[in-house]
């Protein structure tokens, strides 16, 4: 399905600063916010439609009057980022502020369909490229844009710095605005920072294997492969390489909660995820039925202790900051239950709310959607070339009607779109 094609005019950026003094001081992250692989932006967003009762008021600038406010709580978010000795990072709390940016839409949300679901296939116009915005050292920390649709609806799409928190944080931040923006006096959760929560212990006591840092191995696959053109095909596990084909955890493991608490006080915003990791050689995989893989994922998750998220902190600090392995790796992330289609600024909840980005070649985001019948759907993107897309769709379609077929308990499912 092609995306549809409307404008936004964006208006001039400007900085949003704390509604009210905040301390000046240096914070130092922790060992998992510092890792390699955290220092990046990554985008949330949500959709909302009109509602009559709130007919004449301006989410811009509601939404803008609750960001001043929510970073007097958050406040290392309207700092900037400066590096320490050995390369390490530090927020800087500087209350220089965070990127706010304006836009108009030239058409109704209703318009835009389906398309809202992920992958967004216009993230340029809902994320307005603003210069100096999108680095490290000495740069903003968050971009918001909300962007007015003629319908009354609108979007709103938050650009946040890894270092400073997860998908966990940061909604528990866009949480904070809402409540600002409902005339909340105060936060309900307050946020902490006590990063040094998260930090390797002295000495580092380094006590398991960490293959999703480190993997012997090259890959085999090909330079020219990009993420709009996957092959899948078993026999390219012959050949010269020994290929090691990683099996990830499925959407890591948060540390906030049950077995893998590690003590975390509520509110804390910080990165508190890990990614064990089970390895198996890419022809063993393939030659194994389902079950095998299933198997390597359960065990993998079981790993997730507290010992092992210790001796993760640790490796991370001994090894300077590695980075999470790509090219042999496959990440599943199930962002369904996060909660960003959950937050309610005055006009109800988002049709859809969530990640920008549907995954890369090596990345797959699973999300929770609401479709324009109102029913609560669960999207899989895949990345696959457009001939082998429309034969993997035959083929599903086929699948899925003989599984109906047998059993009456399976509700309908659908392959809406091929973005």
């Amino acid at each position: 399905m092609m995306a549809f094609t409307f404008t936004v005019t964006p208006k001039e950026p400007e900085l949003i600063v704390p509604a009210q003094p905040t301390p000046h001081e240096i914070k130092a992250v922790s060992d998992l916010d510092d890792q390699e692989s955290l220092r990046c932006h990554y985008p949330m967003i949500m959709f909302y439609k009109s509602k009559p009762s709130m007919e004449g008021l301006n989410p811009v600038k509601i939404i803008r009057e609750a960001l001043a406010e929510t970073l007097v709580y958050y406040y290392p978010y309207a700092g900037r980022l400066i590096e320490w000795p050995d390369n390490k990072f530090m927020v800087d709390c500087t209350a220089e502020g965070v990127v706010f940016v304006e836009a108009d839409a030239s058409v109704g949300i209703d318009q835009l369909g389906d398309t809202v679901q992920p992958p967004c296939p216009y993230p340029e116009l809902l994320v307005s490229d603003v210069p100096g915005s999108d680095g490290m050292i000495g740069c903003p920390l968050m971009l918001v844009q909300v962007t007015r649709f003629k319908c009354g609806g609108f979007v709103l799409a938050i650009r946040f710095n890894h270092v400073i928190s997860d998908a966990l944080g940061s909604l528990q931040f866009v949480t904070t605005m809402s409540e600002m923006a409902k005339g909340a006096p105060t936060p309900s959760i307050l946020p902490v920072w006590k990063r040094e929560l998260l930090t390797a212990r002295n000495p580092p006591h380094v006590t398991h294997a960490h293959p999703e840092y480190e993997v012997e191995g090259k890959s085999i696959i090909p330079s020219s492969l990009n993420d709009k053109n996957l092959r899948v095909c078993g026999d390219h596990t012959q050949g010269p390489y020994n290929l090691t084909l990683m099996m990830m955890c499925e959407s890591c493991a948060w540390l906030m909660g049950g077995k893998n608490c590690l003590d975390l006080p509520s509110g804390y915003y910080g990165n508190a995820i890990i990614c064990p990791a089970k390895v198996s050689k890419a022809k063993i995989l393939c030659e194994s039925p389902l079950s095998y893989a299933i198997k390597l994922v359960k065990e993998a998750r079981r790993q997730a202790t507290p010992d092992y998220s210790r001796s993760t902190i640790d490796f991370i600090a001994t090894k300077e900051r590695p980075k999470l392995t790509s090219p042999w790796n496959f990440l599943v992330s199930d962002t369904s239950k996060v909660g960003f289609d959950e937050v309610d600024f005055g006009w109800g909840n988002p049709i859809y709310g969530g990640t920008m980005y549907g995954g890369t070649l090596h990345y797959m985001v699973y999300a929770r959607y609401r479709n324009q019948k109102g029913e609560d759907v669960m999207v899989v993107p895949m990345t696959l070339p457009g001939a082998v897309m429309e034969r993997f769709e035959d083929e599903l379609r086929i699948l899925l009607c003989d599984l109906m077929k047998n059993s009456s308990s399976l509700s309908p499912i659908m392959v809406p779109s091929k973005l």
